[in-house]
């Protein structure tokens, strides 16, 4: 049993999952028969940084965005010493990858962590979503498409039982729609269609590398995915346990995202599963989800509260 601390440092926000992991029988993958390891969580935790505000405009991480992750960071490593994890692996994505000044992030989280943040590529980021994501869908139709909604960047990855089959990564992340498009309060049907005209090209390019279309099973995995997933089920406040591997309608997506289109900041933020830091993006995010289940033409999305912090944390095990 090894203790390993996982940190994914995105566009949006910073995780951190420190957790105890079992070697598998064989040496197998996770996810692949059973065989993998097996991972026993002792925290999760989140927190929105929004590291990436501007840098799609900019070309750089802004100074009080590295504040804000930095302090984050100061917390999650009292906590990873705190429960006495012995291997720590940071990785940093979108917004980081784009960034001019990435020297400067990665210069404080060494410091602060001991480590050096893995500025991994897409498709080294879709790989650890699909190996998180996969652990727990034994049962699923194959080939699974795991789709996941970042800030910056939507990793699209098609797998199977042996592993990633295709993956591309591309720039149509919730923060960095919503930058580039919304303005208006609520958004204006144009500012939707900019958004959805973005997305649809990116899938194009997608669909140069992964057949979207032959996927059997589709899931989704980050914030946009779950707090749709958990609009649509009606929950009364956000429930990570009935919210993994919920089935969400692909018309239910539909549905929600025009009613988010609809409000107002203020009524976006007065629902009682939106993360405060969610609110401005949301509905960018809605739309990029609402579009890739109308390219995919699968009938439901799967929501999974396991992503790229497992596939991270089981990476640590091998």
């Amino acid at each position: 049993m090894s203790r390993v601390a996982a940190i994914d440092c995105g566009t949006n926000s910073i995780r951190l999952l420190v957790a105890d992991i079992a070697p598998g029988r064989s040496g197998g993958e996770p996810g692949n028969d059973g065989a993998g390891p097996k991972l026993v969580e002792l925290t999760r935790r989140m927190e929105i940084v929004r590291l990436g505000a501007g840098v799609d405009r900019t070309g750089a991480l802004a100074p009080e965005a590295l504040e804000r992750t930095f302090a984050a960071l100061r917390d999650y490593a009292a906590e990873i010493e705190r429960l006495g994890a012995t291997r720590v692996r940071m990785v940093a994505t979108s917004a980081t990858r784009d960034a001019s000044n990435r020297a400067e992030l990665v210069d404080g989280v060494r410091a602060i962590l001991g480590v050096d943040p893995e500025v991994i590529t897409g498709d080294e980021e879709a790989a650890l979503s699909f190996a998180g994501a996969a652990a727990e869908l034994p049962d699923a139709a194959t080939p699974i498409l795991v789709a996941d909604i970042g800030g910056g960047s939507t990793e699209l990855v098609l797998g199977d039982r042996s592993g990633v089959l295709a993956a591309r990564s591309v720039n149509i992340g919730c923060v960095r729609m919503a930058e580039r498009h919304l303005r208006a309060d609520p958004p204006d049907p144009a500012e939707a269609a900019a958004i959805v005209a973005d997305v649809q090209a990116a899938l194009d390019l997608a669909e140069e590398v992964v057949p979207l279309r032959r996927a059997a099973t589709l899931v989704g995995v980050a914030g946009t995915v779950t707090t749709v997933a958990a609009l649509a089920a009606g929950l009364p406040e956000y429930d990570s346990e009935r919210i993994h591997l919920l089935s969400t309608p692909a018309d239910a997506v539909v549905e929600v995202t025009g009613k988010l289109l609809a409000m107002t900041h203020a009524e976006r933020a007065a629902l009682p599963v939106m993360h405060p830091g969610r609110v401005d993006v949301i509905a960018a995010g809605a739309l990029v989800l609402r579009t890739l289940v109308e390219r995919v033409g699968l009938p439901a999305v799967i929501a999974s509260e396991r992503d790229i912090l497992d596939g991270i944390a089981f990476s640590l095990a091998r």
